[in-house]
């Protein structure tokens, strides 16, 4: 399920709204909410708009639309589709509602009143059978999010510990080396097939050259 969900400035991390969590979410997710402030911190003009990034039993889901990211952390289990769907809930409601004064805002948790629809739509979506049926009954998915396999999966071990990127850039050097190693696997075939089309018969001439001889002398 949605656990808990923060709105930040792309541009510079300024928090402009959060999920109200209780306790027990507060801890459970501590060290996760430190990790997404990082994210937010090392977000550039170049990031991937969607990423799914896994870490421990949690994966952090964002979505960036128009200067703002919107983020959850939802159990690992819960499904991607609505995981992006909820986050394309909270930016349409978001824009409608604050669009216009985002770039304005000079203090942390400016729109704090925002919690109040974010902790209403995240009820929607706790139960994952109630949450299909309401995104295909109101058409809400977009084609975007309808093929979540185009949304970058990365591991929050990779991104803050080795150093890896959220860029799309980053993202699309991995599949085009991903896709070379193919091609070159692909090329050593067809070279070695060749290399059996050319040579084949000369071996088989030999073979029975060498079969006959030892049937005759032996």
């Amino acid at each position: 399920m949605v656990r808990s969900t923060i709105i930040v400035r792309a541009s510079d991390a300024l928090p402009l709204a959060a999920s109200v969590d209780d306790e027990q979410t507060e801890h459970a997710l501590q060290e996760h909410k430190q990790q997404a402030k990082l994210l937010f911190r090392r977000m550039t003009p170049n990031v991937e708009p969607r990423c799914s990034i896994e870490s421990g039993s949690y994966t952090l889901h964002y979505l960036i639309s128009e200067n703002v990211v919107f983020l959850t952390i939802a159990d690992k289990s819960y499904p991607r589709k609505l995981a992006f769907s909820f986050l394309d809930e909270l930016s349409k409601e978001f824009a409608t509602s604050y669009g216009a004064k985002v770039e304005s805002v000079r203090k942390p948790y400016a729109f704090v009143g925002f919690d109040t629809f974010m902790n209403k739509t995240a009820r929607l979506y706790q139960d994952t059978r109630t949450a299909n049926a309401a995104a295909s009954g109101l058409d809400k998915l977009n084609d975007e999010l309808h093929d979540v396999t185009r949304i970058m999966t990365k591991n929050m071990e990779e991104l803050l510990l080795r150093g890896d990127s959220l860029d799309k850039m980053s993202h699309l050097s991995t599949s085009l080396r991903s896709e070379s190693e193919k091609y070159r696997k692909a090329a050593r075939n067809i070279n070695f097939q060749a290399m059996l089309r050319q040579y084949a018969p000369l071996v088989a001439v030999f073979l029975l050259v060498v079969i006959l001889l030892y049937w005759r002398f032996s």
